[in-house]
């Protein structure tokens, strides 16, 4: 089926996220916590999308969603001040699409909305980041612009 689908352009709406969601966001947030080897738990998802529908946070998420409604992609952003920049900036920091529908340009079409929102709100940037090894992901955002060859360092309390 996935075959006879990549060749017809599918209808695709990207929006912000609705209280109505909740379940398929959650069911895509765990995939992506899975393909990350995240440990997720209730509570943790729970917390996280508190946060994204309570305005008094700079948590957003956005979904990408059929002529059915049925969403096939989510992302996670966060808003941030910056010491070099006038404006906030806008770190994505999850996005994530169905594994069944990858390859339809669901993806390009999240960035596409989020880099509309930059600049209609006159942020300084977008940025993210991936796993160097996640070349699928990296043909897409190599698109946009090549990485910016800095290196991620996590620090956990010990």
């Amino acid at each position: 089926m996935r075959n006879s689908l990549k060749n017809q352009n599918i209808f695709l709406r990207v929006r912000r996220v609705e209280l109505g969601d909740k379940t398929r966001w959650s069911e895509l947030w765990d995939e992506y916590c899975r393909f990350y080897e995240r440990a997720s738990s209730e509570e943790t998802t729970q917390y996280l999308w508190s946060r994204v529908m309570n305005s008094e946070f700079p948590v957003f998420s956005i979904v990408a969603e059929d002529e059915n409604n049925l969403i096939l992609g989510i992302a996670n952003y966060i808003l941030h001040e910056n010491t070099s920049t006038l404006t906030p900036v806008c770190y994505l920091q999850d996005l994530f699409v169905d594994p069944k529908m990858r390859g339809f340009g669901i993806g390009g079409k999240i960035i596409d909305w989020l880099l509309l929102e930059v600049k209609m709100q006159n942020w300084s940037r977008l940025y993210w980041h991936t796993k160097e090894n996640n070349y699928r992901a990296r043909e897409l955002y190599d698109k946009y612009n090549s990485h910016s060859g800095f290196l991620l360092y996590k620090v956990l309390p010990s």
